[in-house]
Order: C-alpha cells, then structure tokens, then sequence
C-alpha cells in the first residue's frame, strides 16, 4: 500500500526563508513613488513598514534567518502535513502520482499566519503600537489579529464588503483575538466616503480596502504601520517555508515533482510553495513547470497588462510593475474572495513574463465541482481559492491518463473550506455561475495606468 502522509517533526522546521531576489532570471523592477513616480526612498516607505521589512524587501541574500521567537510561534502547527492524494488517483484513474502540502492545520485555516507572525514581529522590535490592514475572503484578516494578538499590538481591518457579509465567522474570529473590523468601503475615510457618495452599494474590492488601510496609516502620524498579506516580496519570501519543508517531503516520498501548482491571486501561497522549486530549477537543474492557477473572473495573469500600476484603487501604495487589471478594477462577488485582487507580484509576474511560469485561468462552475470531488475522495473540504490548483491538478492527472505518462505532481492546498459553505451550498442548489471578466472592461480600466516614463 502506498504512503499516504509524509510528517516533519519540530526538529525539521525551516531555520531560514528562501529570497527568490537572490536567483530572479531578470533585473527586478524599481518599486515608485505614487505621486512622483519616481523610485520610492526608505522615508516613503517607513512611513507604512518598519525598516527591518523594508530592508527584507530590497535584499539579495538568498536566505534569510527566521528570527526564534517565530520559529517558536510557527511550532503550533510547523512543519505542515504533506499527503499523497492516493484516494483522488483511484477515483481519477491516472498513473500520475498526486501530493498535496496542508496548510490548513494552522490555528486560523491557511497559509496566511507564516507571514503574519514575522510581520507582527518585526513591527513590535521596532515599537510599532496598532496596525492596520485589509482583507478580502478573510483568511489574512483573521492570521494577522491572531498574530498581533501574540505580539501585544493594535489592529484595526478593513473587510471587503462583499465578503464581510460573505463570511461572517471569519470577522467573529478577527473580533475574538480583539481586532476591530470595518466593511470596505466604510465611512471611516476620507477614501472610503468618496466611494460611497458615488456608489453607496459598492461591494468593495481588495484595491479599496488596501486604500483604506493605507491611508489610516499614512495619516496616523506613525502611531500606526500598514500589513499587507500578499503582493510584496517579504511576504512572499515569509511563506517560502511551505516549499523548503515539502522539498524534503517529496525526498521523504522519494519521488520528484514534474509540475507544481499553487492558486494565485495576489501571489503569496504560490510563491511560498513553488518557489523553492523555481530555486532548484534555476540552480540545480531541475526542470519541474510551475502553474499558477486563476479565477478567469478575476484574470491578471492570463488576460493583463504587464505594465507598472498602482498597488490600490485610490492610487495612495507604491507603484509596482506587475500583470494587472487596471487599479480601477471591480471584480465580481465570486467567492473565491482571497483571488480578487487586480494585480499580481512583482516577481510572479516577471517570471510569467519571462516563461519560468505558466499561467491557467478557471472558471468557477468547474472549480467548485473539482473541491466537491477532492473533499469526496480526500475527506478536506477545501477553501474556493485552494481549490484553483485542485483544478488544475485533476486536468494534469487526466492528460497522464490519456498519455499514460506517469508524472508527480504536487500542489498547495493553501487553507480549508470551513467557512465557506454558503459557497458550497450555492453551488450545490445550481445558483453559482461562471462569469469571464469582459475585454473591454479591461481595456477602459488600462486607460487608468500612471503614466510611466
């Protein structure tokens, strides 16, 4: 009978985090200043994130030591599980070998608490009293009031509307680690006021809530630092834990991957998982494909502009070159809530333009039916976003069953479902639908772009 979990102990847990910087195949791109879009100094930059942060974000050392009071945090649910789907391979009747890392074990569901621990670390060393951030389906909101919570500092979220009333027992649980959360667009500021006066039934989008959260930040005359839970390179070098531990599960299972697969929305848990491997394909040899998987409602990837945009709809954060939709981008009320942002990070999207990674949109219908047919065979019921690589790994699966090639393949199951079933329910009563975001909506939001020399 085949192995069907690989366990780390304690013992094993990651020392350092992986800095893709250090092996980029391209220069990276300089990060602007929102108003001059000139390069952005450290002054702009601290006045959101302490500098230990900023100075992570900038680094070109290819690993960098996870301080011991978060490796001490991490040990409530690191090393995260890794299984070989063997259930899902029967049901698929695939040659190809299917494994899946778990990062639903955390205490709040998801991957989101590898950055949000360090996050609230660093700003604590550096006497940071409250911060501030947004949230779309919930999974960040809820990691980072569980880590300011251990660290002792204020926070105050700013929700997506749509998924504030999508997702109720995700805001209970930001309010029990004692966060206060607000639904975005709110009257809280000045952004948010505008938007309300022009749309009072706004559902909200990511880029709002990042307007918001920034400018209470900006505004706070440094008594409060802005965390963001995806987009940024120190973020996503944070969850590189997830790649180096399942590096040596594969070791464990003794097989490779020929494809890995993470969902992408903002690029955080993709990065964390796959880029390790891009690491050991730049430095070793290796010539694994790494897949990001896409809602096709929300498709910066596959149907974006590679272009320099602004990182939030009031055009307040950095400006980055990334895919994007256009930083006016509205997105529709799909529950994969974690994927709608209009633009992707900086890295993931230098490395789609330059091939190291492919890009896959999905459409809703048929990644609801792949969740329903993992939780079937495997027992979890995955998260809406999770359930984007699910998607794509089951049609890897089946190309091996037409071809007869026996591939590994490996992918992030990057939280649990546990809190979405209104979605669940939707899709099981026929009222979800498939929706592909339209061109010429793209096409009037890329008339929006800053005007970059």
């Amino acid at each position: 009978m085949p192995q069907h979990k690989f366990i780390l102990d304690e013992s094993r847990l990651p020392k350092a985090w992986y800095n893709i910087n250090a092996d980029l195949p391209v220069p990276p791109s300089p990060v602007l200043h929102p108003q001059t879009l000139q390069p952005v100094t450290p002054d702009f930059l601290g006045v959101l994130f302490p500098m230990s942060l900023i100075m992570q974000e900038v680094s070109t050392e290819r690993y960098i030591e996870i301080p011991e009071p978060v490796r001490e945090i991490y040990k409530l649910w690191r090393p995260t599980p890794m299984f070989r789907a063997v259930s899902l391979e029967r049901a698929l009747d695939t040659p190809a070998h299917i494994y899946y890392k778990y990062e639903g074990v955390s205490p709040v569901g998801s991957h989101k608490a590898n950055t949000s621990v360090p996050q609230a670390f660093y700003n604590k060393e550096a006497g940071t009293k409250a911060l501030t951030t947004e949230t779309g389906a919930g999974q960040w909101g809820s990691a980072l009031s569980m880590a300011c919570n251990f660290f002792g500092l204020d926070l105050e979220i700013y929700m997506v509307k749509v998924s504030y009333g999508q997702k109720p027992y995700r805001r209970i649980i930001m309010e029990n680690f004692g966060a206060k959360v607000f639904a975005s667009p709110s009257d809280r500021t000045n952004y948010g006021r505008s938007v309300l006066k022009d749309n009072p039934d706004s559902p909200g989008s990511l880029g709002m809530a990042i307007s918001e959260a920034v400018e209470v930040a900006a505004t706070s005359n440094g008594a409060k630092k802005y965390s963001l839970g995806s987009v940024l390179g120190h973020v996503l070098m944070h969850q590189t834990v997830i790649g180096i531990e399942a590096l040596e599960q594969m070791e464990m299972a003794g097989e490779y991957p020929d494809v890995v697969i993470g969902c992408a929305g903002g690029g955080s848990n993709f990065a964390g998982f796959t880029y390790p491997f891009l690491h050991q394909n730049f430095r070793n040899g290796k010539k694994t494909r790494v897949i990001a998987a896409e809602p096709a409602s929300c498709p910066s990837l596959t149907r974006g502009k590679y272009t320099f945009d602004y990182g939030d709809t009031a055009a307040m954060a950095p400006v980055m070159k990334m895919h994007t939709l256009g930083h006016t981008f509205i997105p529709p009320g799909i529950h994969a809530g974690g994927l709608r942002y209009h633009g992707m990070a900086a890295s993931v999207s230098a490395m789609v333009d330059h091939g190291d990674i492919e890009a896959r949109a999905c459409k809703q219908l048929e990644t609801f039916q792949a969740a329903v047919q993992f939780m079937r065979t495997e027992g979890i019921i995955p998260a809406p976003e999770s359930a984007h690589a699910i998607r794509v790994a089951i049609d890897e699966a089946l190309a091996c069953k037409k071809t007869g090639e026996k591939k590994v393949i490996a992918f992030n199951l990057s939280g649990h479902g546990h809190f979405d079933m209104m979605a669940y329910e939707q899709f099981n009563q026929g009222k979800l639908t498939d929706y592909e975001y339209p061109a010429d909506k793209v096409d009037e939001a890329m008339k929006h772009l800053p005007k970059v020399a």
